[in-house]
């Protein structure tokens, strides 16, 4: 299988992880928005050292690697804890749309700094497909205060400057469970001094609740971590909005929440730039292997 379309099949399982993530986020109920990001990262790292010890891959970076590894965790971190923070704080959809900015902060950053070029039917793809998103989430931006908007704004910047990060050290050899490993205990780190003085009691439901978000949220970050060792930004980040889909899926069967035209219109709008894309990529590649023979 080419490396582009196992990139596809993981951004995908990535979004349906991140959609059973933010479920029992949900479900969780009111706890600190920095007590939710520790459970999420912590059980990401026991995750990621099981494989590591599994698999024999030692926990090791390379020198010339270190200032990457660091800005992977660094911004993973603070786009975690931004988005957190904006969905505590604002209408919901609102902040599920500027967490969406990450594909286009990551498909801005691989051209800057990776050099990867962009052709302008990509570029029109990616736009196609945040419309959209706008469809679906109906954004009121009148309705917003400033500083939670700001702070959710970064926080699509943070996650799309990580996701370039992960690019750069998958094509120099860094493995997927590393990269995850380095940002969980960075995350857990940095959240820890504030869990330690500002603990919340839980009930025995809201630690299952986090730990299944914490499962979850493991496997979406195994997910898009192998996506992006295995593609380009610009040529899988369309496939990511493929989590409304299914964030539809289950707020139907979970939250009784039914969809209104509006949304059903941008479902069908990302469904085909997602397919349109899909195959524009595939006969590029099949063009050039032609040419090449």
């Amino acid at each position: 299988m080419r490396s582009k379309n196992k990139a596809i099949i993981f951004i995908l399982c990535s979004a349906f992880c991140f959609t059973l993530m933010n479920a029992f986020i949900r479900l969780s109920g009111d706890l600190p928005f920095i007590q939710k990001s520790f459970f999420r990262n912590s059980v990401a790292a026991v995750c990621a050292l099981a494989i590591l010890r599994k698999d024999g891959i030692k926990i090791s970076c390379a020198k010339e690697n270190r200032l990457a590894m660091f800005l992977r965790a660094f911004c993973g971190t603070a786009g975690l804890l931004c988005n957190f923070y904006a969905v505590d704080r604002l209408v919901l959809s609102d902040a599920s749309m500027l967490n969406k900015m990450s594909p286009f902060f990551a498909v801005v950053f691989s051209a800057i700094f990776l050099k990867e070029k962009t052709t302008s039917f990509q570029v029109c793809t990616v736009i196609a497909a945040f419309v959209g998103s706008l469809f679906i989430i109906k954004p009121t931006f009148s309705n917003m205060e400033l500083f939670p908007s700001i702070i959710g704004f970064i926080g699509g910047l943070g996650a799309g400057a990580a996701y370039t990060c992960v690019r750069y050290l998958g094509s120099r050899g860094e493995k997927g469970p590393v990269i995850v490993f380095f940002f969980s205990v960075f995350s857990c780190a940095v959240t820890l001094p504030y869990l330690i003085f500002n603990f919340v009691p839980m009930t025995l439901y809201q630690t299952v609740m986090l730990l299944l978000t914490g499962v979850f949220a493991a496997g979406g970050q195994f997910a898009i971590t192998a996506a992006y060792t295995h593609a380009p930004a610009k040529e899988i980040s369309v496939f990511d909005y493929s989590q409304v889909i299914f964030s539809a899926i289950f707020g139907y069967f979970m939250f009784e929440q039914i969809p209104d035209v509006f949304s059903i219109l941008g479902y069908f709008i990302i469904i085909s730039v997602a397919i349109v894309m899909f195959i524009y990529n595939n006969r590029g590649s099949d063009d050039k292997k032609t040419s090449e023979g």
